[in-house]
């Protein structure tokens, strides 16, 4: 099992300043924040028989050997969530907790495949999600997005036809659904695999991007560039393995969602003081941090954070940067992430 090798504490003054930095988040599957206590809530409201009889029995099945043996569970999960109040109360969860930790934007990955295939509308799992979205927008300020992804193990013709259900919501949505994305298992499962509906994606001014090189090869990042033309790649630490594709993102500065709690508890490092986080920022990346699947990996953003500080002795201009690249890399409007960006260097002038 791999664990956070012990290295010596954090300044108390440098964990201070990384809870209260100003954050974006753009690598969260709204599924995955699904902690054990609210699954069983739902569970039982919905008349859904679980495979665990309790949450600590639950919690100890996340010892993950791979993407796989995680995403098995994952979807399992899944199933509680039946309702529109079932899809805001989760992401009302995740909001609260986000909010904690100081992330003042979050772009959200949702998989309408896991629920449509369980006959769940799609309609539903919009305005659940949504909805949440929208009251801490006006109550709280909180900014969002919201990035609709196709599960990559299935077809791509299933790609489509999800696409086609959602489109008549876009208008309702227009104010958050910003993006499509691409997810689940890389294993056999390239990039060119949904070539086409990436094309039709693009076609209507969609923000695009997928995840790459996180189990699969470099060759998938190339390709998610090249075949999908995406913006971001999400995860993308196999890069590293590639040193054109390094010098390439790098003077096109492509964001990689890096997550490093993900990275070490699906078993892509073993250890965090081995992780190439600072590699891939002291090469000049657009590296950023973000939680992934935070009810299943053992933290939100602050301890994801915190863990890359602590295992990699991270300065506190690294972290910064890290946290500039988050806002930099958001599909959000110019004038928003400047606001965002001048709040986070008045936070760093203040303190």
């Amino acid at each position: 099992m791999n664990t956070a090798s012990p290295t010596p504490s954090l300044p108390a003054d440098l964990k201070s300043f990384i809870e209260d930095m100003p954050k974006a988040e753009l690598h969260l599957h709204i599924e995955g924040t699904l902690e054990p206590e609210l699954l069983f809530a739902l569970a039982q409201r919905n008349n859904v028989k679980l495979a665990y009889d309790s949450v600590d029995a639950l919690r100890a099945a996340y010892d993950f050997s791979d993407l796989q043996s995680f995403l098995d569970l994952y979807y399992a999960g899944a199933a509680v969530l039946q309702t529109e109040q079932d899809f805001y109360e989760m992401t009302a969860a995740y909001i609260a907790r986000s909010r904690a930790d100081n992330v003042r934007h979050s772009e959200i990955f949702f998989d309408p495949q896991t629920h449509t295939e369980r006959g769940i509308g799609i309609d539903v799992v919009f305005a659940g999600i949504a909805r949440a979205l929208r009251e801490a927008r006006d109550t709280h300020g909180f900014s969002s997005g919201m990035i609709m992804s196709f599960l990559r193990h299935l077809s791509e013709d299933d790609a489509f036809a999800t696409l086609e259900a959602a489109l008549p919501l876009r208008e309702t949505y227009s104010d958050l659904w910003i993006g499509i994305g691409l997810d689940s298992a890389e294993r056999g499962n390239p990039p060119e695999k949904f070539a086409r509906v990436f094309a039709r994606c693009r076609e209507l001014g969609f923000h695009l991007v997928a995840h790459a090189g996180e189990e699969g090869p470099p060759q998938y990042v190339v390709d998610a560039l090249d075949v999908l033309h995406v913006e971001r790649i999400d995860h993308g630490v196999r890069s590293e393995e590639d040193p054109a594709l390094m010098q390439r993102l790098a003077q096109q500065r492509t964001p990689l969602t890096v997550c490093p709690l993900s990275n070490l508890k699906l078993c892509v490092v073993d250890d965090m003081r081995k992780h190439n986080l600072a590699r891939l920022l002291h090469a000049g990346l657009a590296v950023t941090v973000n939680s992934d699947d935070p009810a299943y990996f053992g933290g939100y953003m602050n301890a994801n954070f915190l863990a890359v500080a602590e295992a990699l002795r991270l300065s506190r201009t690294e972290l910064v940067m890290l946290a500039r690249n988050g806002f930099e890399a958001s599909f959000l409007p110019a004038a928003e992430k400047q606001r965002l960006l001048l709040e986070l260097d008045s936070y760093c002038t203040a303190t």
